[in-house]
């Protein structure tokens, strides 16, 4: 199964609201780890983003899941980026 990269952008004005959601968006990612479906996620450090990589079937699959992260349905990603990936050694790689 396809693996992607995906690139959450944040911005400041959306920091208050990305902490009170975070549970539930966490909650949403790790069902999806429990699944086999996010393989890992985490923000990066300077808040203006995150990046996640997920198995999916193809690029539709894909963005329609997203759409279901509660901070997707909230407005608080100001942009994703979804693309496919192919690891060619460590942990991911096949």
């Amino acid at each position: 199964m396809p693996i992607f990269a995906v690139h959450y952008t944040y911005t400041e004005a959306t920091a208050a609201d990305r902490a009170t959601h975070r549970p539930e968006h966490r909650a949403f990612l790790n069902a999806l780890v429990d699944a086999g479906t996010v393989l890992t996620s985490g923000p990066y450090p300077d808040g203006t983003g995150a990046l996640l990589i997920f198995r999916a079937e193809d690029q539709p699959s894909l963005t329609a899941l997203l759409a279901e992260d509660p901070f997707a349905k909230l407005g608080l990603i100001e942009a994703v980026r979804a693309v496919e990936w192919l690891p060619v050694m460590g942990a991911f790689s096949e």
